[in-house]
């Protein structure tokens, strides 16, 4: 078999038939032919054909049951049917059972050439979102993405149940524990997959700013708007608003969300016309909502209103088993991303990372193995690949210790003279160190908005001007 060119197999009961299409075929395809039934299962068997034209009478046997034999094989070919009894109700069986297409003798063998091409295309084509469907289901598979910890089961359960549904789901946890990835996980997993999925991230715009940028404005409604502009709940019509660092929102925008989410109606800055809109809202935050309720800095009729499904996030400190599951995911998605090939975690990087807090939870955890992968020169991510202060040297830390050997001794915690501001700077600085002082790069890594970035330089003296509102 010429592996180069498509196979076709041509089964058909009248000799001059067969001969005549592989005459006309063979130039441009690896072609087969068969008499019966029996013939055409063993070519089907032992070759792998793309393209079958095969007639609906076969002397003692039926084309239809070569049509369903075909088409119950683990990669079957797409199926054309001939008949020199053509009728549209035949047409209509074929296809019904899975024929690609139909066509009547006396052949035009331009036409069947031009058939078989489409075909060829259509199969590429299905191959093609066959494998897209699968990179997409790794891509957002619930345990690739969370990982499998028992701790986690309860929350992988509520996921899978409530993503078909309409609820409005608040994801709660640490800065970096995945609830982006959550957020994702529900819209692929929901009714509405193919539509779109809209993300804002809340606390990286002033108040005025977000209120624009998620229900719209209309042109010359304040300074600036020089044009009229289509919110985020308008672009996500029919699919899945992600409202991150939810809790960062003020008061006024707060009673605007409260009306969007309990009638499904917007109204644009500077405008009065309601607006209908079929959005399904997923909020996240890393702060204490029920807190900031009790304080007056949340409504609690709005909370009352996103908390329809709560998940909470578990920092990875509490699920370190899930530590290998992840760590293979990354590596493997690191390596794709970056045309690199696939490297396996080296048996001196294990412990340290087992033994290591992730402050920065799966976010830090994926840096990392970034990090490893990016600057690995052999056939492993070693620890003396991965950040320094897993081996022991601290923020900042030369990657190897002073004799020149990998620092390869692990540590789970900080030192214990660190209070929390001293921690903050280490990690900033860290950051900062690792993203070239890139503020906003840093600010991702470390999970918080470029905003809060500003805001914690400018009180431990670290940046000059005054902090920027975003």
């Amino acid at each position: 078999m010429t592996h180069d060119l498509a196979t076709i197999l041509i089964v058909d009961d009248e000799k001059h038939t067969r001969d005549g299409l592989r005459l006309s075929l063979e130039d441009d395809f690896d072609v087969y032919v068969a008499a019966d039934m029996a013939q055409a299962m063993e070519v089907l068997k032992n070759e792998q054909v793309d393209v079958m034209l095969t007639d609906l009478r076969l002397g003692a046997d039926d084309g239809m049951k070569v049509l369903e034999s075909a088409l119950k094989l683990p990669k079957p070919p797409v199926c054309i049917m001939m008949t020199a009894y053509g009728s549209v109700d035949t047409a209509v069986e074929a296809m019904r059972r899975g024929a690609y297409h139909f066509v009547t003798k006396p052949l035009n063998l331009d036409e069947v050439d031009l058939l078989i091409k489409r075909a060829l295309r259509s199969r590429k084509l299905e191959s093609e979102n066959v494998a897209l469907k699968k990179q997409v289901e790794r891509k957002y598979s619930v345990q690739g993405i969370l990982g499998q910890a028992e701790v986690m089961k309860p929350i992988l359960a509520t996921i899978e149940q409530v993503a078909p549904t309409r609820a409005t789901v608040l994801i709660e946890g640490e800065s970096g524990t995945g609830k982006e990835l959550v957020a994702r996980a529900i819209h692929h997993l929901s009714g509405r997959p193919k539509e779109k999925l809209v993300i804002v991230h809340c606390a990286a715009l002033s108040p005025q700013l977000l209120e624009s940028e998620l229900f719209g404005h209309e042109k010359g409604s304040f300074t600036g708007a020089t044009e009229k502009r289509v919110g985020r709940f308008e672009l996500a019509d029919g699919g899945t608003l992600v409202l991150d660092e939810i809790g960062e929102i003020d008061a006024s925008t707060q009673v605007k969300l409260l009306r969007a989410l309990g009638e499904q109606t917007i109204e644009r800055v500077g405008s009065a016309k309601p607006i209908k809109v079929d959005v399904r809202v997923v909020a996240a935050t890393n702060k204490d909502l029920a807190k900031m309720v009790e304080e007056g800095k949340f409504r609690e009729d709005l909370y009352w209103r996103l908390r329809v499904v709560t998940l909470h996030m578990p920092p990875l400190r509490d699920r370190r088993s899930d530590i290998p599951v992840l760590t293979e995911h990354f590596l493997k998605d690191v390596a794709e991303a970056n045309g690199k090939a696939f490297k396996p975690l080296g048996e001196d990087a294990m412990p340290a990372m087992m033994a290591y807090d992730w402050p920065g939870n799966v976010r830090e955890l994926r840096s990392a193995i970034e990090l490893g992968v990016v600057m690995s020169n052999s056939n492993r991510v070693m620890l003396k690949h991965l950040p320094a202060y897993l081996s022991g040297g601290g923020f900042g830390a030369p990657r190897v210790a002073s004799n020149g050997q990998s620092a390869t001794a692990p540590v789970n915690m900080l030192p214990k003279d660190l209070n929390l501001e001293a921690m903050e700077r280490r990690f900033i600085e860290e950051a900062l160190q690792r993203t070239g002082n890139n503020r906003t790069e840093a600010a991702e890594l470390l999970g918080i908005s470029r905003r809060t970035m500003q805001r914690k330089l400018a009180e431990m003296g670290m940046l000059v001007r005054k902090p920027v509102d975003l």
